[in-house]
């Protein structure tokens, strides 16, 4: 009977060090991305500003000191998603984690995080340096946890894949709204279709050729305004500012390899394959492959209710949906994963061998 129950004590310790890591938050995808995150860095960020809503990173982040989730009217998250993930390494300055946001590093953190706000919840794949921790929990050498690494870089894979499937999809669909150009102004006017969606379909040299933007959504759900060209400049003005034009309009530059901004950009920024360079705010939502960021993001991320047209449908009008509901599949209607928590399942398979070697040893000690 020893036996049997040093095989328990071993099952119930191994469960409770499972239970003591933190998991890792639920898988993302679709348009669910915009909806997060107010930055989305595939690739490296070297960032000198700030960060409203959430961030997440999927190289490295380097840079000066700089502010996370700054905003005190950040919606909540529908995934439990902290204030900044980051798949790399942190250096540079001290990164300012503000209202109790929390952080998920792959890496390490050099730069040292000063957690600011309601206590927090930092996990660190490797070592972390300069934070002082105080009340908050911080949890680091996480890399040696198989589970924790899996479910971060498969969050990686699943946005990169995501926004380019995203970026594709919506430069397929059809104009039904009108572009015009009076002098310097070129005008939006959005045209929604049943649905609510408004499309524009133009080029960089059309951005080129204005200095001023009037952009009326009049009432749709969501426009997507797709820009050919690779190298984009983002230096016109809006008429009558920037507010709002996040939550429902989509720029989609789905062919730019490099896009400048300078001045203040009103909507939601989609350019999953272009190296940006930021100098001014844009109030929306932004997907980059890397970024230079010099402007601050502002929140007012994209609310919409596009969804993906159903398989083998046109996708000459577009599709959303303002209702919410599900699919039959159990996935969010807007392309969220829902994704078991990290060790249950590890957790679950534990607790039957447990019993079964438990089993096993009784009848051994009783033949």
């Amino acid at each position: 009977m020893n036996f049997v129950k040093l095989a328990s004590l071993s099952a119930t310790a191994m469960a409770a060090s499972l239970l003591a890591v933190p998991a890792v938050a639920s898988t993302v995808a679709g348009v669910d991305i915009l909806k997060e995150w107010n930055l989305v860095v595939l690739g490296d960020l070297n960032s000198a500003s700030e960060v409203e809503g959430r961030t997440f990173v999927g190289g490295n982040l380097s840079g000066t000191s700089t502010n996370y989730y700054m905003a005190n009217d950040v919606a909540p998250s529908e995934y439990d998603l902290p204030g900044l993930m980051v798949v790399g390494d942190v250096n540079g300055g001290n990164k300012q984690l503000n209202n109790g946001s929390g952080a998920i590093v792959g890496g390490s953190v050099n730069s040292g995080f000063a957690l600011n706000g309601d206590p927090q919840t930092v996990l660190v794949g490797g070592s972390i340096s300069n934070t002082n921790v105080n009340q908050n929990t911080v949890t680091s050498g996480l890399s040696s946890d198989p589970q924790f690494m899996s479910d971060l870089s498969q969050q990686a894979s699943q946005i990169e894949t995501s926004v380019n499937s995203l970026a594709y999809e919506f430069s397929t669909l059809s104009t039904n709204s009108d572009f015009s150009v009076s002098g310097n102004r070129g005008t939006f006017n959005s045209q929604p279709d049943a649905d609510g969606v408004a499309v524009f379909n133009i080029t960089s040299g059309d951005l080129d050729a204005i200095g001023e933007i009037q952009f009326n959504t009049n009432g749709a759900d969501t426009v997507i305004v797709n820009v050919s060209g690779k190298n984009i400049n983002l230096n016109d003005n809006f008429l009558g500012g920037t507010t709002g034009l996040g939550e429902n309009v989509i720029w989609n530059f789905y062919e730019a390899e490099t896009l400048a901004l300078s001045t203040a950009w009103g909507g939601s920024v989609l350019a999953p394959k272009a190296y940006a360079m930021t100098s001014n705010y844009i109030e929306g939502s932004g997907v980059f492959a890397s970024m230079a960021q010099n402007g601050e993001m502002h929140v007012g991320t994209y609310t919409g209710g596009y969804t993906r047209p159903p398989s083998g449908s046109s996708t000459s009008g577009g599709s959303s949906s303002s209702s919410g509901s599900s699919s039959s599949s159990g996935s969010s209607s807007s392309g969220g994963i829902q994704v078991p928590e990290p060790g249950v399942l590890l957790l679950f398979a534990l607790g039957i061998a447990g019993v079964l070697l438990g089993r096993r040893l009784a009848k051994k000690s009783t033949a």
